[in-house]
């Protein structure tokens, strides 16, 4: 097989490309603007950061970090592959996403929901080459879409734990609280606290979430301007109460 410039997409390859990567689903891995232009993006996965602010500040966001988006349709224009997002600028969120279905239980169920949230709105991205389009498969294609998209699926929760330092994503995945860990780690590690609290103490305001109730285990984690300062554990038996301090109204 032919490298290079020389080794063009033929007529069959093209319709090939467009039944394995149409209808395809990913996950915006960057914040996507809406455009009635393709976004462009080279095949070395830079972007032209000056045209996708552009959008932004004109049309908002088609899709944030690890929104759910798919790839609608796919046009050979010239040296660019163009793929259309949600149905382009004018698609997005479906109504069929925001449909809820109760059953016996008491929490509903949205139809076509999945891990991730749908993406609020549309777009284009082409892939821009120097020459004209050259032979590639569909998963290389997707390689070069991978600093926007990831055609994985994976969930916004490991999209941000790729993000964090090391030390608070072992942390989170042993379902552990550190110090340094702000609110939304401790959430993912921990979930909703039984109760929070706030406290005042020479002008300091720290706030406090608990885990746990008498009797068994109590773990208080101590907030100081949202980051993790204390985190201290114990064993309560019933009726017992530790601190005293005013609830926070939820």
């Amino acid at each position: 097989m032919l490298e290079g410039k020389t080794a063009k997409l033929t007529a069959t390859q093209r319709a090939e490309l467009v039944r394995e990567l149409n209808a395809e689903y990913g996950t915006a891995k960057v914040q996507i603007p809406r455009s009635k232009k393709p976004l462009h993006l080279r095949p070395s996965g830079q972007y032209d950061r000056e045209q996708w602010s552009e959008a932004m500040t004109k049309f908002g966001p088609a899709a944030r970090v690890g929104d759910l988006v798919q790839i609608t349709a796919i046009s050979f224009d010239g040296r660019k592959l163009v793929f259309e997002i949600n149905h382009g600028i004018s698609g997005g969120r479906r109504w069929w996403h925001r449909i809820q279905v109760s059953g016996t239980s008491s929490r509903g169920t949205t139809l076509g929901a999945h891990q991730n949230t749908h993406a609020p709105g549309g777009t284009k991205i082409a892939l821009v080459f120097p020459d004209a389009l050259p032979f590639k498969t569909a998963a290389e294609f997707k390689e070069m879409l991978k600093p926007v998209l990831d055609f994985e699926r994976r969930s916004a929760t490991e999209l941000f734990l790729d993000t964090i330092e090391p030390r608070f994503r072992e942390a989170i995945e042993a379902e552990k609280v550190i110090e340094g860990m702000d609110k939304e780690m401790v959430l993912l590690a921990k979930g909703m606290p039984s109760k929070k609290l706030r406290d005042f103490e020479d002008g300091i305001e720290t706030e406090d979430w608990i885990y746990g109730q008498p009797p068994g285990e109590i773990i208080f984690i101590t907030f100081l301007d949202g980051d993790v300062i204390q985190v201290k554990e114990s064993v309560a038996e019933m009726g017992g109460w530790v601190k005293e301090t005013a609830q926070i109204e939820r």
